[in-house]
């Protein structure tokens, strides 16, 4: 089988990945690969240089946007932030942040709320080229309209243009942002606990796997969370009937947002 294969060669774990969405993505990845059978895809990953590296942009298609879910945002901004501003310095964890939408989001909102400087934020995915195009900050020029009208609505307090300039064919997000993020190469299906955080981002990952993975993953952030810290999910995520769901308290139901339990 082509993941069994993937992982004991390269230990790269999407053996736990639901299997409708994996088998879209094999599909696509024949298509561009010009590979007539999974058979023969397996050959042409399994010995070719660039095989695996290929493969795995389809495997992990980043479905992102900044300040996605703006109701989302905006909850963060209420009622997580006042939280973090209790504490003398933060550490943030971005779990899977694909090609960086999400983190520069989240610098941005960090610097109005005046927390960017006293923040570490990690960023971490499993896919080297989505880390590479995250470091650059450089995004669609076209997407710049509808990334205004996210940050407007997730109670931006600035004109959004402030934050890049039009250059390389793209917008070049302000590098000052990401001054104090590390990116990282970070598997959640097979790495262990990345630091002691106080806030844990995940959106629109553990759609993505099974039961079993999403257990696995949320055991992670709530080892990974420090006492009372938060976890924010996508809009289509849920902790309800995990193993976990016990052990985090509901701070905004609607926009997936998580307090780690006192127990």
């Amino acid at each position: 089988m082509l993941v069994e294969a993937v992982y004991l060669k390269y230990n790269y774990d999407f053996r736990d990945y639901t299997g409708a969405s994996q088998k879209r993505r094999i599909l696509v990845a024949m298509r561009e690969m010009e590979c007539e059978t999974v058979s023969s895809l397996q050959a042409k990953v399994m010995h070719e240089p660039d095989g695996f590296a290929q493969l795995l942009q389809y495997l992990t298609i980043p479905v992102t946007e900044m300040f996605r879910d703006p109701e989302y945002w905006l909850a963060v901004r209420e009622q997580v932030v006042p939280f973090l501003k209790t504490y003398p310095s933060l550490k943030i964890w971005v779990a899977g942040c694909s090609t960086g939408e999400e983190v520069y989001s989240l610098a941005i909102l960090l610097q109005e709320e005046g927390l960017l400087e006293r923040a570490i934020i990690y960023a971490t995915d499993i896919n080297p080229e989505s880390l590479e195009a995250a470091r650059r900050g450089v995004f669609k020029l076209d997407a710049m309209r509808l990334y205004t009208e996210n940050y407007q609505k997730a109670g931006g307090k600035r004109a959004f243009s402030d934050y890049y300039t039009a250059a390389y064919d793209g917008a070049l997000f302000d590098r000052t942002l990401v001054e104090n993020v590390t990116f990282a190469d970070h598997s959640l299906a097979t790495d262990s606990v990345f630091s002691e955080t106080h806030f844990v981002s995940c959106r629109n990952v553990l759609i993505y796997f099974n039961r079993k993975l999403q257990d696995r993953v949320l055991g992670l952030f709530h080892e990974s969370l420090c006492y009372r810290g938060f976890l924010g999910l996508g809009s289509k995520e849920s902790i309800d009937f995990s193993s976990y769901a016990n052990r985090f308290d509901v701070l905004a139901r609607r926009e997936r947002i998580f307090r780690k339990g006192a127990a």
